[in-house]
Formats: C-alpha cells, structure tokens, sequence
C-alpha cells in the first residue's frame, strides 16, 4: 500500500508555508505545521524539501523577492517612478489588521534570525538591500530629471525608505489604523517632494 501523495505543486505548498512562516516566524513553525498544510508525509516532504524546513523558509521569502523584482519591472518601465514608490507605501495603510499585525517577512526575518541563523538573516538582508538599491536607482532617475526637489544623495534616500519600511512594519502592529497610518506615511513621504 502505498503511503501519503508526493507533493507535486510546490509552488502552492511554498505560498502555504509563507503564510505560517509570516504568521509564526521561521523558529515557531513545525515541521508539523508543514506537513499539516501541504498533506504529506515527512518522507513526502523530504523527497520534495531535501533541506526540510530551512529550504521551504528560503524558497518562501524568495516569493517576496520576486514581487519585489516585479516592482523593479514596473518601476523601470514607468514615467512616474516616485509617485509609483508613494503609491505602494500608501497602500500600506489601507490592508486588513490581520497583514498589519503580520508585517513584512523579509523584516520579520532579518530580526527573528539575528544571532539564531547567519545564513537566513543574510537572505534577508540582502533582500532588503536589493529593495534599496531599486529605490535608489528610481530616485537618482528622478533627480537627474528635475522630478524630484530633495538634492539628498539618492543612495541616502534608499537607504531612508528602507528605514522607513522597517519603521512602519513595527508601527502598523501598534496602531493598525488607516487613519493613524495614512498620517504618518505622508509624513514620512514628504521627503520624496
């Protein structure tokens, strides 16, 4: 007799698995919890996963690198860079409070793997770091067309919106509010004036 089906959507068992990552963070998610959501066997899982949990974790926040890489895409190709940047912060103010309270994984990972895990507080970082290099390149596009009033070093500036997501990643935990939010990101956007 056969045992449990081998996984053969690992995309879909990817988009699970982030859920519960996001949720619980890397160190609370069980290898329980994986194979509750995707039905199969650890051996099922193994066969599929051949790095278990950790694999699933990097694959998981790789997802995010990709949208991410598609913003770039978007970026690139758009006549209005910065207001496409405004756009996406302000959109962060009008998501459900159960995403508030989640936050952003790749954040979430840089300070939950800290002294736990090198390897994926590295993914991470450079995740992040990607994300600012992006917002850079947007931002000297704009200067160097006149879009954009701040002479502010465009490298500072991406660094700044970086800062500013992790910032808002804790705040909208604390006040999961349109309101609230909508006035402390246009605050914080002023800078891109």
């Amino acid at each position: 007799m056969r045992g449990r089906p081998n996984i053969h959507d690992n995309a879909a068992l990817i988009e699970k698995a982030q859920d519960i990552f996001w949720k619980k963070g890397y160190t609370a998610t069980s290898l329980n919890d994986l194979l509750t959501i995707t039905g199969a066997g650890s051996g099922s899982f193994y066969n599929t996963f051949k790095g278990g949990k950790k694999q699933v974790f990097k694959e998981a926040i790789n997802q995010r690198r990709k949208a991410f890489t598609d913003f770039k895409t978007e970026l690139d190709n758009s006549e209005t860079p910065i207001k496409l940047i405004k756009n996406f912060f302000r959109a962060v103010a009008d998501e459900t409070e159960a995403s508030h309270l989640r936050g952003c994984i790749i954040a979430n990972t840089v300070v939950e793997m800290t002294y736990i895990d090198e390897d994926l507080e590295k993914e991470a970082v450079q995740i992040l770091k990607e994300v600012e290099e992006m917002y850079t390149k947007a931002i000297r596009k704009a200067q160097e067309k006149g879009e954009l009033k701040n002479t502010t070093e465009a490298a500072i500036l991406g660094k700044y919106l970086i800062t500013f997501w992790c910032g808002l990643n804790t705040l909208r935990r604390m006040y999961p509010d349109q309101k609230i939010l909508s006035q402390q990101i246009e605050m914080q956007l002023a800078v891109l004036s």
